[in-house]
C-alpha cells in the first residue's frame, strides 16, 4: 500500500487538538490513520530561543554560547528555556504521570546539553582548542532538542489517544557512529512497519553530511524530502497555518485572495527565492527528481485540498497564480565606466558576496553598472561595500533600501501583460525603478521603493487575478 510522507510546521505543531483532528486523525477509519509519516518541527517560538530569533536575531542559547563576552549567560538562558518547555508540556497533558514522563525526557536533554557545553567552554580555555571549530556542531546539537521534544510529545499523546505511534529520533542523541543522511534514514525505517506504526519523526537529523551547514533553519524540509525519496512515499505533504495563495491576505484581504490549486516546482523555486518557501529549493530537487507531487495544505482548514506541485505542470491558458514579493531588500548598485567590456567584474562582485555569505534575490547589469539585489541586514551591507570599494577603487558604489513585488506563474506568455502591469502600478503612482523579466516566463520582477510595497502588491492582484473570479482555487487540484 502507498504511503505518504507529512511535514507538520512548528505553529500547527503548538496546537496539537488540530493535528490530531484535522491531520492525523481527521475522518479517517482506524485501519485508515497508518501507512503515513509524519516529520515534525519544534513547536512555535522554541528553535528561536534554542538558536536566534529568525527574524530580530535576538540571540538564544546557541548565540549567546557563541559570543564569549556573555560568560555564562547562556547557561541561565538554557534553563529559562527548559522551564518553557516544561510549561508546554503541562499545556498539553491532563494526566500528572503523562506530564512527568514527558518533564523527564526533555529535561535529561537538555541538562545532558548543559554538561556537555560546560566540558566544551572548559577545554577551549586552553590555547590548542578554538571554540570557533566547535560552534556547528553545538548548533546543530540544540537545534535536535526542540524537535525532539515536539515528537517525543506528540507520540506520547498519540499512544495516549489509541493510536499506536511510534517515535522515530534522527537527532544523533548519544550516538557513536555518524552515518551519511540517507543511510541513517534507512536504518532507522527498516525497523518500522507502515501498515500498523505511525512514525513520529524528528525533523533534525545528525548526519555526516551536517544539515545545518547548507540548510540552516531548513533541516527539517531536507529531512522531510529525502525521507519522501527514500521510502517511495506517493505524496509529500507540508501542513501550514496558511494557505499557498494568490496573494498575502493581510495586504489583499482574505475575500480577495484565492489559494492556489495547482502550480509546479519551477514556481515553487520563485516563491523560494523572495523568501515564501513551500520547501527549500535544494530539498524540492530530490522530490522532483523522483517525480513525488508535493502539497501544501492548510492545518485549519482539512476539507480543502491545497495546493498540489508537481514537476510537469503548466496551466491549460497563460495566467498569474502569485502576487508575491519582498521588503527591507538592499539594491548595492557599483557604477565603474572601466568595467565596461569587461567579465571579470561581476565575479569579483560575487566572490565577495559570497565571501560574506549575503545572497542576492536578482540583479541587473548594463555597460557600467551592476546592481545587486540582496537579502541581507544592513551590517553586513557595509561590510560588503568596504570590500566593493576596494576590489573597486575608480567606482561610485551606492546602496538603497527597497522591495521587489513579482508577478508569477506556470505560463506567464501573455501578450501585452508587461503593461498592463506598468500601468496598474503607474494608476497608483508606484514608481518602478527597475523591471526584470526571463524568457522563460514565469516570473515578472518590479524593484519599487520600499513604502511602496504593500499598495504594489495589492495593485497587481486587482489586476491580475481579481477579475477572474477563481472561487476555491486557481485551477482546482
Amino acid at each position: 500500500m502507498t504511503h505518504t510522507v507529512e511535514k507538520i510546521g512548528g505553529t500547527s505543531m503548538s496546537d496539537y487538538a488540530s493535528v490530531r483532528d484535522n491531520i492525523i486523525i481527521g475522518n479517517r477509519d482506524k485501519e485508515d490513520i497508518y501507512n503515513r509519516i509524519f516529520v515534525v518541527s519544534a513547536y512555535g517560538g522554541v528553535t528561536d530561543e534554542l538558536l536566534e530569533h529568525k527574524k530580530t536575531g535576538e540571540p538564544g542559547v546557541y548565540g549567546l554560547f557563541a559570543d564569549t563576552d556573555s560568560e555564562w549567560a547562556w547557561g541561565d538562558d538554557l534553563s529559562k528555556l527548559s522551564k518553557h518547555l516544561c510549561e508546554i508540556n503541562k499545556t498539553l497533558f491532563r494526566d500528572p504521570m503523562l506530564v512527568q514522563q514527558a518533564d523527564q525526557f526533555i529535561l535529561d536533554r537538555i541538562e545532558g546539553v548543559r554538561s556537555c557545553l560546560i566540558d566544551l567552554q572548559r577545554l577551549c580555555s586552553y590555547g590548542h582548542f578554538q571554540l570557533e571549530e566547535h560552534l556547528l556542531t553545538v548548533r546543530e546539537m540544540l537545534a535536535g532538542i526542540g524537535e525532539a521534544h515536539s515528537a517525543f510529545n506528540t507520540t506520547l499523546l498519540l499512544q495516549n489517544d489509541g493510536i499506536n505511534a511510534r517515535m522515530v529520533d534522527l537527532t544523533g542523541w548519544r550516538d557513536t557512529d555518524l552515518v551519511p543522511l540517507d543511510e541513517k534514514i534507512k536504518t532507522a525505517f527498516d525497523q518500522v512497519e507502515l501498515s500498523r506504526e505511525l512514525p513520529i519523526v524528528t525533523g533534525y537529523a545528525q548526519c555526516k553530511e551536517g544539515l545545518m551547514r547548507t540548510f540552516d533553519r531548513g533541516y527539517s524540509e531536507m529531512t522531510f524530502s529525502r525521507i519522501a525519496c527514500i521510502t517511495g512515499a506517493a505524496e509529500a505533504i507540508v501542513h501550514k497555518e496558511f494557505h499557498l495563495s494568490s496573494a498575502d491576505p493581510k495586504i489583499c484581504g482574505e475575500d480577495k485572495v484565492v489559494p492556489l490549486g495547482r502550480t509546479n516546482y519551477d514556481v515553487a523555486d520563485q516563491l523560494a527565492n523572495l523568501g515564501m518557501e513551500a520547501i527549500h529549493p535544494r530539498a524540492a530537487k530530490g522530490l522532483r527528481q523522483n517525480d513525488i507531487p508535493l502539497r501544501v495544505k492548510n492545518t485549519f482548514e482539512p476539507e480543502h485540498t491545497g495546493t498540489l506541485i508537481t514537476r510537469d505542470y503548466v496551466s491549460e491558458k497563460p495566467q498569474v497564480e502569485i502576487i508575491a514579493g519582498r521588503k527591507g531588500v538592499f539594491a548595492i548598485e557599483v557604477f565603474d565606466q572601466d568595467m565596461l567590456g569587461e567579465p571579470g567584474a561581476d565575479r569579483k562582485i560575487l566572490d565577495i558576496l559570497a565571501r560574506f555569505k549575503v545572497r542576492f534575490i536578482t540583479k541587473d547589469t548594463n555597460a557600467n553598472t551592476i546592481t545587486h539585489y540582496v537579502d541581507s541586514t544592513l551590517k553586513y551591507v557595509k561590510r560588503v561595500v568596504k570590500e566593493l570599494e576596494q576590489a573597486f577603487p575608480q567606482a561610485e558604489i551606492s546602496t538603497r533600501k527597497i522591495s521587489i513585488v513579482s508577478a508569477i506563474g506556470s505560463d506567464m506568455q501573455i501578450p501585452g501583460m508587461l503593461a498592463k502591469t506598468v500601468n496598474a502600478l503607474a494608476d497608483e503612482e508606484i514608481t518602478i525603478l527597475a523591471i526584470h523579466q526571463c524568457m522563460r516566463q514565469v516570473d515578472m520582477q518590479f524593484v519599487v521603493k520600499e513604502e511602496h510595497y504593500n499598495r504594489a502588491i495589492a495593485s497587481l492582484h486587482k489586476v491580475l487575478i481579481e477579475p477572474y473570479n477563481h472561487e476555491y482555487a486557481i485551477v482546482a487540484a
